[in-house]
């Protein structure tokens, strides 16, 4: 394993520190990860987020596969991708209802920032859920 050197290092931080200040500006919207079992659970799963107003867009990508370890056993599985766009206020509230509506006992549900965007976007992004 390779470590970076002292000055690659602060470049590093230098980069986090910028992209931490962008996604302070940008409110803190987030892109969320949601892998799904079938596209009726996809489809399911968008529309209700965005039915709900948790979420202001979900794109559904098609024909993903996983490999994982899942209780004891590596699996291959065809799944579905949602990416869900919005804040990051309420993403435990969209943690809770992927869980209650979700085939899968450990869904995953993961979220990363949106460190920059068309401010037109990411204004709509604020008009359409809630906060």
């Amino acid at each position: 394993m390779s470590f970076p050197r002292k000055r690659e290092s602060s470049f590093y931080r230098i980069i986090l520190k910028k992209s931490i200040n962008k996604m302070n500006q940008n409110s803190k919207k987030i892109i969320i990860f949601i892998t799904a079992a079938s596209k009726k659970e996809a489809e399911n799963i968008a529309g209700i987020l965005v039915e709900e107003k948790l979420a202001a867009c979900c794109n559904i990508i098609d024909s993903v596969s996983s490999i994982f370890r899942w209780e004891g056993k590596i699996c291959n599985e065809d799944e579905l991708l949602l990416i869900v766009k919005r804040s990051s206020e309420l993403f435990n509230e969209i943690v809770k209802k992927v869980k209650e509506i979700h085939s899968y006992d450990v869904p995953e549900i993961i979220a990363l920032p949106i460190i920059d965007g068309s401010d037109d976007y990411l204004k709509w992004i604020d008009d359409e859920i809630k906060c």
